[in-house]
């Protein structure tokens, strides 16, 4: 080949990637078709869809144990929740009543009222029940570190259900094993979904409460995923306490609402309830409830978030905790601690749950687990 011919060849595959690299970075064809972004990265974009229409899906086998020891008979188990007035923490109490009954077990349920005195009469109320084991529900087991070391001198179990920040074992917590979703796998797959939803090109709120280390680290942790792709800017971080939420949150949204106008295009929340205050706020605003903003809730899932998605109601999706699958497998690894054996080590997946796969559900109930129990069970 001429020397010339060649150099001209070269400097116009050279144009042809560049352009094919600008278009990938700008956003070429999207799904859906519509507008391309103005910014973003394509292996982030691309990698973002693939785990959110994995998290989306409500097909597949159950993935968790399927071995263990056969039913201990004869146990009593003290469910302390932090308060049955949060959702999460009563589902799990509902889910682990229904196994008590498949298993052949009772459950009592003390209701700690949100309070630290509450919680510590609660937890010295199950230890003089003397239960075979006894469920922190939804608490710091620190704010009742005395009896927490009273149940183990008693060699009584304590499983954790959103107890400390990770799943397992946690033997400087007094813990069997805590029961939870991996935080990190909630704060990546939310922050997916809004670079997936809006290929790319978005303009974010972030709503947390700093107060609560667990709440403070997921808001991180979704600040660094949505910064991976460049054409997603947090546009403000919003800081409420949860028990302010009511009163502050409507007037921040307001507010939000003046100072940015159609560049707020998204929203996600450490917990679902900050859209349900934000939601007449932005009724008055005129703000559409199927979005723009487009809101996410990174954790818990229930049921008036699952009724707000289903009826387009100012949020569109929440990565919902399957709470009655987590009641059952609370119910496992206390068998498993009864027969002498290991935790069971199950982490439930993340899942993502919109109007399009909910089916006008109230809740996150994936499929085969119960009937994976009752066969490790016996029952």
């Amino acid at each position: 080949m001429h020397p010339h011919h060649k150099a001209t060849r070269t400097a116009a595959a050279l144009l042809t990637a560049a352009a094919s690299l600008l278009a990938g970075c700008g956003g070429g064809p999207s799904d859906g078709g519509g507008p391309t972004p103005s910014a973003g990265c394509p292996a982030v974009l691309g990698r973002a869809r693939a785990a959110v229409r994995q998290a989306e899906s409500t097909e597949g086998s159950w993935k968790g144990p399927t071995g263990g020891p056969a039913a201990v008979p004869g146990k009593t188990l003290v469910y302390v929740a932090q308060t049955m007035t949060n959702p999460g923490v009563a589902g799990v109490a509902q889910g682990l009543r229904e196994a008590a009954r498949a298993i052949g077990w009772r459950v009592r349920v003390i209701d700690g009222g949100g309070t630290p005195a509450g919680l510590q009469a609660a937890m010295g109320e199950a230890i003089t029940l003397g239960p075979s084991g006894i469920v922190i529900g939804g608490f710091d087991p620190r704010l009742t570190s005395r009896q927490v070391a009273q149940a183990r001198q008693e060699h009584i179990p304590v499983v954790g259900w959103h107890a400390v920040g990770s799943p397992g074992p946690d033997e400087a917590a007094g813990l069997f094993t805590n029961v939870t979703t991996k935080v990190e796998d909630v704060a990546r797959i939310s922050a997916d979904w809004i670079i997936a939803r809006s290929r790319g090109d978005a303009g974010v709120v972030v709503f947390t409460d700093d107060s609560i280390p667990f709440a403070r680290n997921k808001s991180e942790l979704i600040k660094k995923e949505l910064a991976g792709c460049p054409g997603v800017r947090i546009l403000a971080y919003e800081n409420i306490p949860i028990p302010d939420a009511s009163s502050r949150t409507p007037q921040e949204v307001s507010s939000l609402v003046s100072r940015f106008q159609d560049r707020w295009t998204d929203s996600v929340a450490i917990n679902d309830l900050y859209f349900a205050d934000a939601a007449p706020a932005l009724r008055a605003a005129g703000k559409p409830g199927s979005g723009p903003p487009f809101n996410i809730g990174a954790g818990d899932g229930d049921p008036s978030a699952f009724q707000r998605i289903n009826s387009g109601q100012y949020q569109a999706a929440t990565v919902p905790e399957p709470l009655s699958q987590q009641g059952w497998q609370i119910a496992d690894e206390f068998n498993r601690a009864f027969a002498g054996r290991p935790a069971s080590g199950y982490v439930a997946p993340v899942h993502i749950a919109t109007a399009a796969n909910s089916a006008g559900a109230g809740s996150w109930d994936p499929p085969g687990y119960r009937e994976a129990y009752r066969r490790i069970w016996g029952r």
